[in-house]
């Protein structure tokens, strides 16, 4: 997954050069507060970025682990159908092959848990992601939806804006619990 895009450059000129025209002030207001919520939704677009990498990172190494627990397990197998073959034949296994099969057991244990943790790491980071991204998605609609209030003149639309970039906001906020 890639980082959400912000293709808002077009829409805050727009926004500019009708506040510089415009002779009613919440236009002033209407082109600082899409400027603040275009620099936040920049913000949260890096940030969600970066989240997906670590989830992604913490995903490689959990399975990373859960192999290395695999083949841990594998090796013990042998070792026991080895033992279980000698035994078999009328021999006496070797003493160190069960130290070895007690000693991948541990190993085992310890890889499972290390395994564990960093798929919680990951799974936060991928939650933390898509908040980011909802962030994102809403100062995007909080600035479209205050372009329409300069286009039209009307100022409720320029307060569903705000209410739209309060929500990314708290989204944003969400995303660091």
């Amino acid at each position: 997954m890639e980082a959400p895009d912000v293709p808002l450059d077009e829409t805050q000129d727009h926004i500019n050069e009708h506040a510089h025209e415009s002779r009613e002030r919440w236009v002033l207001g209407v082109a600082l507060s899409t400027a603040i919520l275009a620099a936040v939704a920049a913000i949260a677009s890096l940030l969600a970025g970066q989240r997906i990498n670590e989830g992604m990172i913490y995903q490689i190494r959990e399975s990373d682990q859960w192999s290395y627990y695999q083949a841990k397990g594998i090796k013990a197998g042998v070792l026991e159908s080895k033992d279980a073959l000698l035994v078999a034949m009328g021999k006496s296994p070797d003493a160190s092959d069960a130290a070895k099969a007690a000693q991948y057991g541990k190993e085992q244990a310890a890889l499972s848990t290390d395994a564990k943790t960093l798929g919680q790491k990951a799974e936060a980071d991928l939650e933390g992601h898509e908040k980011l991204a909802s962030a994102v998605t809403f100062f995007q609609i909080g600035i479209a939806i205050s372009a329409i209030s300069v286009l039209t003149k009307r100022r409720a639309f320029w307060y569903v804006g705000l209410v739209s970039g309060c929500v990314g906001l708290m989204y944003f906020g969400l995303a660091f619990k």
